[in-house]
């Protein structure tokens, strides 16, 4: 087993509220503001609707609960890097920082990034293209992480907040100011329209999942929290549960708004509600919101993957220079502008929409694999091994209904694998193949003696 990275120089200055926020800000994109109406194609009912939403928060609820007994077995810096690591092999470890580095995390900034730049100019009129506002942005979160964790987590708050606010008035508008239900009609026809109930649910829930995401990447600034033990446990829990209130709410006040069928029709539902609402003032607001949003999802990537990085390099799985620590910000600096030059070279390529093709996949083997190593540590636990530091009094947080939930979050997640690979075996294959070709990587570098 690899010694854990070492972590003297990072500067251990977030708390609860900090983890809590940069829990939701890695949820909350800009997928709430268009998935309501991918489910409602699915499935035609408020109940499955607003029940395919719920689900999936329980789903997310229980990756969370996993999360928060591997953060008080392991707080360490890099977070899942070091759950992988420790359970199984460095080699693990070492192949879900290069899927996050070539697929998960660069290639869904560099989306949001362009997503941001669209919003932007909409709302601002701006004669810039897409490129240069989404190269502008990049370059101002890099700047900002520079200076800091604290620096970084104070703009990944602000902006979370604002997304929070942006989130509330398209509830209110939904529930309080919409002019109701648009004129039944039947749903568009898809492949879900004959299918089985099940089958459509199911289908339903891959957007509903993937809109979930994102509550692991606040474990990667485990090293910087002042109590990871405590901080980082009780913001997954607390921001998966903020969030799961925040997406059913905006559910619900869409389809009381729009109706089902209404809801299905509509690409744009919140900016349907908004629009029908307050008119265009209201579309604008909604347009600002989203720009919003997709920037504090942009902030909150870029404050989470570099420590991944960092701790790769630190166990010499990575460049020297990445593990590097700005004297005065003791932030990762290396690897910050290492991910900001990534996200920005795929947002100008135009190449970031078929990445994100691949994501899915294989970001959903590492929560497998992942909820395994409860298994590991508690097995090494059991037979009087290191099953991991845990709290000093065994007061720590633990998966409720384990084995049991713990399998069933695996079990899902295979489902989740599956099930992509089965709709989309092109896209699969090539992010499952730059996933693989990790491997061989890692034993090419232990040999070449670069760590």
């Amino acid at each position: 087993m690899s010694a854990p990275a070492p972590e003297a120089g990072l500067a251990r200055r977030l708390g609860p509220f900090d983890a809590t926020m940069i829990v939701m800000g890695g949820i909350i994109g800009s997928g709430i503001f268009v998935t309501p109406h991918v489910v409602a194609r699915q499935v035609h009912t408020p109940a499955l609707i607003v029940g395919a939403w719920l689900a999936g928060g329980l789903i997310a609820l229980a990756g969370a609960f996993i999360y928060a007994e591997l953060a008080d077995r392991r707080p360490q810096v890099g977070g899942q890097y070091a759950y992988l690591r420790d359970a199984y092999h460095p080699a693990v470890a070492f192949v879900y920082g290069w899927a996050l580095l070539l697929v998960i995390q660069t290639g869904g900034m560099a989306a949001v990034a362009v997503t941001f730049a669209r919003y932007f100019r909409e709302v601002t009129d701006v004669a810039l293209p897409d490129g240069v506002l989404a190269g502008l942005a990049i370059t101002l979160l890099v700047a900002v992480n520079c200076l800091g964790v604290r620096a970084g987590s104070s703009m990944q708050t602000t902006l979370m907040v604002l997304k929070i606010t942006t989130i509330a008035a398209v509830v209110a508008a939904g529930l309080f100011f919409a002019a109701g239900p648009a004129p039944a009609a039947a749903p568009a026809a898809g492949p879900a329209a004959s299918a089985g109930l099940l089958a459509a649910f199911g289908a339903a829930m891959a957007p509903v999942m993937f809109s979930y995401g994102g509550w692991q990447t606040a474990s990667f600034v485990a090293g910087e929290m002042r109590d990871p033990r405590r901080d980082l446990a009780r913001g997954l829990l607390a921001g998966v549960a903020g969030v799961i209130v925040l997406y059913v709410a905006v559910t619900v006040a869409c389809v009381y708004a729009l109706g089902a069928a209404g809801l299905a029709r509509t690409p744009t539902p919140a900016s349907s509600v908004m629009r029908m609402a307050f008119g265009e003032r209201g579309a604008a607001l909604i347009a600002a919101g989203v720009a919003v949003s997709t920037l504090g999802f942009l902030s909150q990537g870029m404050l989470t993957a570099p420590r991944v990085y960092f701790a790769m390099a630190a166990d010499g799985l990575f460049f020297r220079r990445v593990a590097r620590l700005d004297p005065r910000t003791r932030a990762p600096v290396a690897a910050i502008v290492l991910q900001g030059a990534l996200t920005l070279l795929i947002a100008l390529s135009g190449t970031f929409e078929q990445i994100l093709n691949y994501v899915v996949s294989v970001d959903f083997v590492f929560f497998g694999l992942t909820a395994g190593t409860v298994f590991v540590f508690r097995r090494r636990e059991a037979k009087g091994g290191e099953g991991g530091e845990g709290s000093a009094d065994g007061a720590g947080p633990r998966v409720p209904g384990h084995p049991f939930t713990t399998a069933a979050f695996a079990a899902a997640c295979a489902l989740i694998v599956v099930a992509t690979v089965y709709r989309y075996p092109a896209n699969s294959a090539i992010g499952l193949l730059i996933m693989g070709a990790g491997v061989p990587v890692y034993f090419l570098w232990r040999r070449a003696g670069r760590g």
